[in-house]
């Protein structure tokens, strides 16, 4: 199947196929032809399967094929200012040569920022993406009306209900007409996200694609190491690997400003990326990442989801996620569109009951790399009887560089 088969708005074909994109991917094949048909949708799936194009597709070609007129239509609501930002300026490249507009609205920025918002939304964009508390804002202060929206998208919903955003998102709900295609896409679907779309769905779609499984083009691999070998270790992987895109997660704010501060004194050319930082230099991070100008990100989970850059090649979870779901986002930022990556995993004695959880969650043991012996020795760790029974697949270090898949949105 290709996209000439959506049969999709010519000047939206030409967008398409002008960012080289010829192949939907799974979600994409099932989403689209549901939201072309105006039914109201749930969409369950992991990062990194398309989830974006999946609606914006068939909804740009609602609105190109509907002259609609100059009013906004459309409104997607994303849980972070990154993810709004991104969702933009992919609408930006599909819509190129279609003439629909559309802007991002977040909180964060300086007074020129929530001006340039301002006369967006009184300039009545087509498309609308905002996180939910700079939204209500601009409803509060009267320069923003949502009576014209005909399309509703709600992107990360889970993730949003975990930042408090339900009250919100409601709130939003109301200035809405109840004549409207509801879309809501999740990674998980735990019971709060059922009630919502329960409340605020009529009749929809569903569509599930093992969220809780990582993309099979993720190599998976864990060292077992004591706490002062982690950065050691990080370092040793940066410098021998052939990496040439990497993301590392931590656990804190102050663990990523500390590592950040090790590998710079390591040479490793990296940058922290955290709340710390002023909107326009998170914005520059994230630019010189994805411009691969900066090699080395590191971040907390608000980074597993809040960043869509193709081309990762290798994730680091500097400690291990709590929950295992997010587990799942982070090493999701590798093997995006059908490409593979590499997803490493540092586990102390601490965090071992935690590596036990994920493994069954993902219904697998992780593969175990043997730690370089100038590292010193691993520790041992004592086995857990819940754990599912180990392949004993343990490797040397070793590193593999990506190699490319096949291109989609």
């Amino acid at each position: 199947m290709t996209f000439h088969d959506f049969n999709f708005n010519e000047h939206l074909t030409e967008g398409i196929l002008s960012m080289g994109y010829t192949t939907p991917t799974p979600i994409q094949e099932m989403a689209i032809p549901v939201i072309l048909e105006g039914k109201d949708l749930i969409a369950c799936a992991q990062t990194g399967t398309g989830k974006t194009a999946s609606y914006l597709l068939p909804v740009l070609h609602k609105i190109a094929e509907g002259n609609e007129g100059h009013k906004t239509t459309t409104l997607i609501l994303a849980p972070t200012r990154e993810l709004a930002q991104q969702i933009d300026q992919q609408v930006e490249g599909l819509a190129y040569f279609t003439g629909l507009s559309s802007i991002a609205v977040y909180g964060g920025g300086d007074g020129i920022v929530y001006e340039q918002q301002r006369r967006g939304i009184q300039n009545k964009v087509d498309i609308l993406i905002a996180t939910p508390g700079r939204l209500i804002a601009h409803l509060t202060s009267g320069i923003l009306k949502l009576d014209q929206v005909k399309y509703l998208i709600l992107d990360e919903a889970d993730r949003m209900l975990d930042m408090g955003f339900m009250g919100d998102i409601m709130r939003i709900i109301r200035d809405i007409p109840a004549h409207r295609q509801t879309l809501l896409f999740s990674a998980t679907m735990p019971g709060p996200i059922r009630k919502l779309a329960n409340s605020i769905l009529k009749h929809p779609e569903q569509i599930n694609l093992a969220t809780s499984q990582p993309a099979e083009g993720i190599n998976q691999q864990i060292y077992k190491l004591h706490n002062d070998q982690k950065s050691k270790l990080v370092v040793k992987l940066l410098k021998e690997g052939n990496y040439t895109s990497t993301i590392i997660f931590a656990n804190t704010k102050d663990e990523v400003k500390r590592l950040s501060k090790e590998l710079k004194a390591a040479h490793v050319k990296s940058s922290a990326f955290h709340s710390d930082f002023e909107q326009a230099e998170r914005e520059q991070i994230l630019l010189d990442f994805k411009n691969r100008e900066l090699p080395v990100i590191i971040g907390t989970d608000a980074l597993s989801r809040g960043i869509d850059v193709e081309g990762i090649d290798l994730v680091i979870n500097y400690d291990v996620p709590s929950d295992p779901e997010d587990y799942i986002h982070r090493i999701g930022r590798t093997a995006r569109a059908e490409t593979t990556g590499t997803a490493i995993t540092l586990v102390n004695e601490r965090d071992n009951r935690k590596l036990k959880t994920i493994e069954e969650l993902i219904g697998r043991s992780i593969d175990e790399n043997i730690l370089p012996a100038e590292l010193g020795e691993a520790p041992v760790f004592k086995a857990h009887k819940s754990s599912p029974k180990r392949n004993n697949n343990r490797r040397k270090f070793k590193n593999k560089k990506k190699s490319p898949g096949n291109k989609s949105v």
